[in-house]
């Protein structure tokens, strides 16, 4: 599941240019997260409805929840059935991708919202190893296997 925000539409951006890493992202990356806390200030729930709406499939992925108030609203809304995930990547490895620290963006709630006060069902580790990553996956897909 899950839909295109309309940051695009209100605000003439391409959406397409929106989703990778580049230097055009990041020129509208602050305008963006002004953007949606004036969303959720207006409506919390805004964005995790948008996600899953007309979603009929038994198992979702709702990927890059960035707040405790979007983890709250799905267990709120869905309740035992939700299971929480995050991926997680040491900063040598970060700056290997090549990312860099942005005072404003980086230390904002919509990048560091989820870093406490979230007890994730797993934690998986991508730094690299594909091997490692492979066995964690499988061992949460087994297990999502076995709850269904």
């Amino acid at each position: 599941p899950g839909h295109a925000l309309p940051v695009p539409q209100e605000h003439g951006l391409d959406f397409e240019r929106l989703l990778d890493a580049s230097a055009y992202k990041e020129k509208f990356r602050q305008d963006m997260i002004r953007w949606g806390e004036e969303k959720r200030r207006a409506d919390p729930g805004c964005f995790c409805r948008a996600a899953v709406q007309g979603a009929l499939q038994p198992v979702w992925v709702v990927s890059d929840t960035r707040r405790l108030s979007d983890v709250e609203w799905f267990r709120d809304t869905y309740g035992d059935v939700v299971r929480t995930v995050r991926v997680v990547a040491s900063e040598e490895t970060r700056k290997r991708r090549n990312w860099v620290f942005v005072t404003g963006v980086d230390d904002a709630e919509s990048e560091c919202g989820l870093d406490q006060g979230v007890a994730f069902d797993w934690v998986i580790t991508n730094d690299g190893d594909e091997a490692a990553l492979g066995e964690q996956l499988e061992v949460l897909v087994q297990s999502l296997h076995r709850s269904l």
